[in-house]
């Protein structure tokens, strides 16, 4: 892991150099933004990497030259098997960019829509706690 954070932070600088080199060499404004949105981009991706290092004690399977693949098996998450929320949640955010063309007022109703569904969608199974009955 520690490789991986190292390239994405070496990409950040990279990028944050010729973007800021660019920029001053009068570049164009598309030009600019390009190369200063994939900095920003890797040192999202750079950050992640290395909180995950930090988190996890540096240790992971990817980083011996020994390991196997089974090294790495284990639970990665809880995802949904039948969640409805993601189509409301898609309607939503469809209805949003439509109403940006059509008027205002369906960007509103929709946003209020989008809110609503993507509550529903991120506490699908929250269950109430013995102290709320």
């Amino acid at each position: 892991m520690k490789v991986g954070y190292r390239l994405f932070l070496f990409l950040f600088a990279f990028y944050a150099i010729v973007g800021a080199v660019y920029w001053v060499l009068g570049g164009e404004p598309l030009g600019i933004t390009a190369l200063l949105l994939c900095a920003g981009l890797a040192l999202i991706i750079g950050y992640y990497f290395w909180f995950i290092n930090r988190r996890s004690g540096g240790v992971m399977p990817e980083d011996n030259n020994d390991g196997l693949i089974s090294d790495g098996a284990g639970e990665l998450g809880f995802y949904s098997p039948h969640s409805w929320w993601p189509l409301p949640v898609g309607l939503a955010a469809t209805a949003a960019g439509v109403g940006l063309i059509v008027g205002w007022w369906l960007t509103l109703i929709a946003v209020g829509a989008l809110l609503v569904s993507v509550i529903g969608f991120v506490l699908e199974y929250e269950k109430p706690s013995a102290s709320n009955h």
